[in-house]
């Protein structure tokens, strides 16, 4: 049985929203009505139980079109997602008190920004410029000649690095055999940012100099055959390797600061074991899994060929792994995805907000937030107020919503967390340069 419900969006449109027994604010709806009505969407906008307003597009949002790409619906923060790998300790392997565990691991990841906050120093570690040398750095330098606005000159000190907002990295005990794991939810940092604000200003450009209708011009699109389509398509994906080998680089530097402190072997769980590196991370068991939650793919769905979109949404097709948090003060999830066809096999991605950042510091007191996060070793001052648990949908509320979509295998308890301190940059509330005709 499906649970989900069908919101219409006027000219024969609609969507599919898993909304039911989770708050769907109504900013968050009509910007899922809106993007249904784009002529390149097809055949309708799934919608999440962490669904909430976002910045472009809704976040919790599957977005699906043909023969076209959306930059704003995949956003800035490309490639962001979540890993986590199942460690052979418990819990009392580590020390009682966790302040300096948690002091070293905000020392071997840096967190935090905009800009250079949060970033390496100078002194780069070794494994991460090697990485950049190898897998990043020539076709970043052939990108960047032909659109020089999507360079970072921060780009190699920001890979192995958190960053800012809900990004985090925990320490967690799961509900199977009580083993620590780490958790670590990050993205593709000041690089994915200027892509995806290069591309949204490129693709707005597009529309207004061929006079294509649009419901919201942050729905500008890029249409397969031109070339900025196969340029964008292109900066993507190397977007999405920049974010997917950032948590890999963490979780070796998180792996290498919790052995420190273990007073176990810490060796992994799953089948693998070994020494960390990138054809470490090939497959998915339960006790790894790694997924990105903001990104893009073509895939076949109902036998048509779509460009999918998930903005906050975690691709679940049948025996598919993910992960799926709650808030730093609550459990999180890992699922198998169940296939369904109504969701373009996807799941969300978290509880999802049910504030904004703004009303959730103007709501909480610091007070309430150590309350709400007592027996988590973390930051409890008001650097987090906004990242409160208080802040988001209940966890349990939103799997039960999407029962249809996902299989919970286990839960974890996060005992500590890192989160990256800082201003987040709202890209899309602030002007947008069109791109001059080339």
């Amino acid at each position: 049985m499906s649970n989900f419900e069908i919101i219409e969006a006027g000219q024969g449109r609609h969507i599919k929203a898993w909304k039911r027994g989770v708050f769907f604010e109504q900013e968050a709806i009509q910007q899922l009505i809106t993007a249904a009505q784009l002529s390149v969407v097809t055949p309708y906008v799934a919608a999440m139980p962490d669904c909430h307003k976002g910045y472009g597009s809704t976040v919790g949002s599957v977005i699906p079109t043909k023969d076209a790409i959306i930059p704003s619906c995949v956003g800035v923060d490309i490639g962001c997602g979540m890993i986590y790998q199942k460690l052979a300790i418990k819990r009392e392997d580590l020390p009682v008190e966790l302040g300096e565990l948690r002091a070293a691991l905000e020392t071997a990841i840096p967190n935090g920004g905009p800009g250079e906050v949060g970033a390496w120093p100078e002194n780069v570690p070794a494994m991460v410029r090697t990485r950049w040398m190898h897998e990043f750095s020539t076709e970043y330098d052939q990108l960047g000649r032909k659109y020089p606005d999507i360079i970072s000159q921060l780009a190699m000190r920001q890979l192995g690095t958190l960053g800012t907002g809900n990004h985090f990295v925990e320490l967690t005990t799961d509900s199977v055999e009580d083993n620590v794991g780490i958790l670590i939810h990050s993205g593709s940092r000041g690089l994915g940012n200027k892509i995806g604000s290069s591309f949204t200003a490129i693709a707005r450009h597009y529309c207004e100099k061929n006079h294509l209708p649009l419901p919201d011009k942050d729905l500008a699109f890029l249409p397969r055959g031109t070339e900025e389509f196969d340029d964008y398509l292109r900066a993507l994906g190397f977007a999405q390797r920049y974010a997917w080998e950032n948590r890999i680089l963490m979780m070796a530097a998180a792996y290498a600061t919790v052995s420190e402190f273990s007073t176990a072997p810490i060796k992994y769980k799953s089948k693998f074991g070994g020494k960390v590196n990138s054809a470490f991370f090939t497959e998915a068991t339960p006790d790894f899994v790694h997924c990105h939650h903001n990104y893009m793919a073509e895939e076949i769905h109902n036998g048509e060929t779509l460009f999918v979109t998930r903005k906050g949404a975690v691709r679940a097709a049948d025996g598919d792994y993910g992960i799926i948090p709650g808030s730093m003060g609550a459990r999180t999830y890992i699922v198998q995805g169940l296939g369904s066809p109504d969701s373009f096999h996807s799941c969300s991605h978290g509880a999802g907000r049910v504030m904004s950042r703004t009303a959730a510091k103007k709501t909480f007191t610091v007070e309430d937030h150590i309350r709400a996060t007592e027996g988590v070793e973390c930051d409890k001052t008001a650097d987090t107020l906004d990242e409160t648990p208080g802040a988001y949908k209940p966890i349990e509320a939103v799997m039960a919503a999407q029962s249809d979509l996902v299989k919970p295998l286990f839960h974890m308890r996060q005992f500590l967390c890192v989160k990256g301190k800082g201003e987040e940059k709202k890209w899309q509330k602030k002007k947008i340069i069109v791109a001059k005709e080339k």
